[in-house]
């Protein structure tokens, strides 16, 4: 009979060998980002929402924005597009099983079903919202003019829905809002945070923007997956015996098709050592803004730097 110490390492290497390539790779770009910086350049807080009030953010939306904003630019090798595209997919399925195992209350389905609306569109006809991004990238506009034109196309469609719906930003809060207008509220807040954070010469050059947008996205995505350890924990921990084995199981291929993904991120520093606080990417936002505070009011060199992710092993055991 087999040890439980051959079937992890059996179901280990069964997981191995279905690793996302395009998004190691692709995660290769927060080396060059400490911090995950893009968790906190993609939208600013003094751009106002399209309504009274700002919905909460998901990790996948802010993702799938950014994007499609990247599809749009021209002049854009489009190698380069469809490699960004592969990443991304590949990422969104683990952003997804985060998601759906962290956000327990359901706080967020609104959101993250804008997320999907998006993305399914983006991934299947390079559109976002029946708007044709590879159209808008051959018109002849630099990555300003690109901006300027989804952030109006986004203030177009949420005006549109909202006539269609009168109520719909009145009956709830703004999580509740319907799908697609938490999509265009989103575009518009980012095309508008790019437009005023970005300087001249990214504007003039949509490699440059590119590979900011690019940046951008694999910070806020290596981000969310610093949450894998705990999503793969609970997998061990849940419902009955019969269930829980499926569950070890299930966690133990997880392990192994991430494991160089887990290695990347652990390398990186967090805002945080308290893993309920990263969960979500509001959260994440918050925390690091209380950290920055501490950090400028405090005389103290060793209270600037951010905390570690610790590098040991998960052990996962078969019952």
């Amino acid at each position: 009979m087999q040890s439980n110490s051959d079937v992890v390492d059996k179901w280990i290497g069964m997981g191995k060998k279905e690793q996302p390539k395009h998004l190691i790779q692709f995660l290769e770009k927060v080396k060059s980002s400490p911090g995950f910086r893009g968790v906190h350049e993609f939208d600013h807080a003094k751009i106002p929402s399209l309504d009274t009030e700002e919905p909460p953010n998901c990790w996948a939306l802010p993702i799938v924005t950014l994007t499609s904003i990247a599809i749009a630019l021209p002049d854009i090798d489009f190698h380069l597009i469809e490699e960004l595209i592969r990443s991304v997919y590949e990422g969104f399925m683990y952003i997804k099983l985060v998601e759906e195992n962290l956000d327990s209350r359901n706080d967020l389905v609104y959101i993250r079903k804008a997320a999907e609306l998006v993305w399914v569109e983006v991934d299947l006809c390079y559109k976002w919202l029946d708007v044709d991004l590879r159209k808008a990238a051959t018109e002849g506009q630099n990555p300003k003019g690109v901006l300027e034109g989804l952030s109006e196309k986004a203030k177009e469609r949420f005006i549109e829905f909202r006539k269609k719906d009168p109520n719909a930003c009145l009956k709830g809060s703004p999580s509740t809002w319907p799908p697609n207008m938490l999509a265009a509220n989103c575009m518009y807040r980012v095309c508008q945070t790019l437009l005023q954070s970005s300087d001249s010469r990214v504007f003039e050059n949509s490699k440059s923007m590119f590979d900011r947008l690019s940046t951008m996205i694999a910070d806020i995505t290596g981000a969310c997956l610093t949450n894998l350890d705990k999503v793969i924990s609970m997998r061990c921990h849940h419902g009955t015996i019969e269930e829980r084995a499926a569950g070890v199981r299930s966690a133990i291929l997880l392990l192994g098709k991430t494991e160089s993904v887990l290695h990347i991120l652990r390398s990186q520093s967090l805002p945080s050592s308290a893993p309920d606080q990263l969960e979500k990417i509001d959260h994440w936002r918050s925390h690091s803004k209380e950290v920055d505070n501490l950090s400028c009011s405090s005389s103290s060199p060793s209270n600037c730097s951010p905390t570690s992710q610790s590098s040991s092993d998960l052990y996962l055991t078969v019952d």
